[in-house]
């Protein structure tokens, strides 16, 4: 990722102002032992933990299970959203920890682990605008993890969004900015690292209050597509503002609309799949309205746009209410293919459950 290898420390040591963290501050996504440590030392509410460096040491407290079951087995680094296991007993867990510390299946990232407790409640994600020594709430939305319906299978980077949360009302927007946000920005100052950027929280609403499952430092998708339609103001200006430090005090203004985004998969996703198959519909469900269609994993071959990745298309759907959204998606998908296209068809279910 361009902010993990300096992108931002190179553009200030040439005197220009860039839209995002440090590398140092970048390390709150791309270290998962880092971002714990962190917020261990900051007082951020998160779940119990332990960071390994070895399989031996990871392999002895899980069978010491002094974190209980289920437990989250965490790569330390980057792993396009897969590098999170929630394994239901110690079989499971010692299956992962081998798998990212020996097998190695994630890379260098595996190289290390974290596990935590699996903390319990709804799942939120959290977006501000951060110019180094404040924030400004920005919105809420509910990823959808799993790969299929009822949140089964394995994690994905990601099938889908909606914003914004019904779960986030202004007492708990005050309370994650207060307890979470803010803390943040003010703990990297102390630690030297001004963070200037998008700061992503995903978290988990549990009966104790909001608490950290893990940071973003960009905009992470598919919430980016479903957030980034709803804002009404020229976005542009503040996020320079941001960078150069000087973000002001007025509030983004949002779109009342609901907006529901359903990615559109390969066939065996998150595992690899087949590449360049011919997608069919883009520029009919283009033409919808209150449709858009964001393209993820796709590639130009002469006059066709074929698939190029795991997750190949984002159909957003916008609407009065989350019926309306969600019935717009899904007129959206309906009207594209590709062989092998899988999506889940219960995306935004949630919303009507909580609204």
């Amino acid at each position: 990722m361009p902010l993990d290898r300096g992108i931002a420390d190179l553009f200030t040591s040439r005197g220009l102002c860039l839209f995002g963290p440090s590398c140092a501050a970048a390390q709150l996504e791309c270290s998962k032992v880092f971002a714990k440590a962190f917020m261990a030392r900051h007082g951020i509410p998160t779940a119990r933990y332990r960071a390994c460096d070895t399989p031996a040491a990871a392999l002895a407290i899980v069978a010491s299970g002094e974190l209980g079951f289920p437990l989250v087995v965490k790569a330390d680094g980057l792993a396009a959203g897969k590098g999170v296991v929630v394994a239901p007993d110690r079989e499971s867990a010692d299956f992962a920890v081998r798998a990212a510390m020996e097998e190695r299946q994630f890379g260098d990232a595996g190289s290390r682990v974290v596990l935590e407790e699996c903390l319990v409640g709804p799942e939120v994600s959290f977006f501000a605008i951060c110019d180094g020594t404040r924030a400004t709430a920005l919105m809420s939305a509910q990823d959808h993890k799993r790969v299929f319906d009822g949140d089964e299978g394995p994690n994905t980077g990601g099938m889908g969004a909606f914003t914004p949360s019904p779960l986030v009302d202004d007492a708990m927007q005050a309370r994650i900015m207060r307890e979470i946000v803010d803390p943040v920005v003010a703990g990297l100052g102390l630690d030297g690292h001004h963070y200037r950027g998008f700061l992503y929280a995903g978290l988990m609403l549990t009966c104790d209050g909001p608490k950290v499952i893990e940071f973003n430092v960009r905009f992470g998708d598919p919430e980016a597509q479903v957030v980034i339609p709803m804002i009404a103001d020229d976005l542009a200006p503040r996020l320079a503002a941001a960078a150069a430090g000087r973000l002001d005090d007025a509030p983004l203004r949002f779109s009342s609309q609901r907006h529901v985004g359903v990615v559109l998969a390969s066939g065996g996703y998150p595992a690899p799949g087949s590449m360049g198959l011919p997608i069919a519909g883009l520029d009919t469900a283009g033409r919808l309205d209150d449709v858009l269609v964001f393209h993820a994993g796709t590639a130009r071959r002469g006059h066709e746009i074929v698939t190029a990745g795991g997750r190949v298309l984002t159909v957003v759907g916008r609407g009065a209410t989350y019926e309306d959204a969600i019935s717009r998606a899904y007129t959206g998908v309906a009207k594209i293919s590709f062989d092998g296209m899988h999506y889940r068809r219960d995306i935004g279910r949630k919303a009507l459950a909580n609204a």
